[in-house]
C-alpha cells in the first residue's frame, strides 16, 4: 500500500513544479493538465489513479488543495466519498486536514470540504460570467475577433491557423524550436505535433 500525490493543472502551460515540490515523499504522482470543470472521472491521470485504487494499491492520497479534484461540489463529495469507501485516506495539503482519522470518516473535514467545494463552485461560475461579459462588452465595442462563447476550433482549424509550426516541424526542429519560431507556446507546439501525428 503506496501513498501518492494528483497534482492538477488547467492547461499544457501551465506549471506543475509548485504542486510537485514535495513529490519525492510519494511513490508515484499523477500529474492531470485537465480543467477543473471535467469530471474527476473522465480524466485520464484521474483514470489511472482509480485503477490503482481498485487494484488495492494505494493507501493514501495527497493534493495540494480540494479544487484539484474539480470545480464542482456534488462532483468533489463523490470522489472522496469513493475514496472513504475504499480506504483510501485523501489529505489536503493547504488546511493540513485527513478525510479519515482511525479508518473512518473525518466529519470536521467533510465539513469544510463542503464549503471549499462551494466555493470553488461559485469561483468557477462567477470566471465563467465575467469571460460572457467581457466578450460582450468586447462585441459592443467593436472589438472582439474571437469564436463565438463556447464554440471551439476543429483540429483542421486549429493546424491551419498554426500552419507556420507545422512546417516547422517538418523541416525536423525540435518542439521547443519550433514554439519559438513559430511564436507560440510549447503547449500549442505539442498539440499541433500530436495533431499531425493523428493524420499521418
Amino acid at each position: 500500500m503506496t501513498k501518492v500525490k494528483y497534482v492538477r493543472v488547467s492547461t499544457v502551460e501551465q506549471n506543475t513544479s509548485r504542486q510537485e515540490i514535495n513529490s519525492n515523499e510519494f511513490s508515484k504522482v499523477y500529474v492531470e493538465k485537465a480543467s477543473g470543470a471535467v469530471k474527476f472521472l473522465e480524466r485520464d491521470e484521474a483514470k489511472k489513479l482509480i485503477q490503482d485504487i481498485d487494484k488495492g494499491n494505494i493507501a493514501e492520497i495527497h493534493i495540494t488543495t480540494l479544487d484539484r479534484l474539480g470545480r464542482d461540489i456534488i462532483d468533489i463529495l463523490t470522489m472522496i466519498e469513493y475514496f472513504n469507501s475504499k480506504s483510501v485516506n485523501l489529505f489536503v495539503e493547504n488546511i493540513g486536514m485527513f478525510s479519515m482519522i482511525n479508518e473512518k470518516p473525518n466529519p470536521t473535514f467533510k465539513m469544510i470540504a463542503s464549503v471549499l467545494g462551494n466555493v470553488a463552485e461559485m469561483e468557477r461560475n462567477n470566471m465563467l460570467e465575467r469571460q460572457k461579459a467581457g466578450i460582450e462588452l468586447a462585441k459592443l465595442k467593436g472589438k472582439y475577433k474571437g469564436r463565438l462563447y463556447g464554440t471551439r476550433m476543429t483540429d483542421e482549424e486549429f493546424l491551419k491557423k498554426y500552419k507556420n509550426v507545422q512546417a516547422e516541424l517538418r523541416n525536423g526542429e525540435s518542439l521547443r524550436r519550433a514554439a519559438r519560431l513559430g511564436g507560440v507556446s510549447l503547449g500549442i507546439a505539442q498539440k499541433v505535433k500530436r495533431l499531425m501525428m493523428s493524420e499521418a
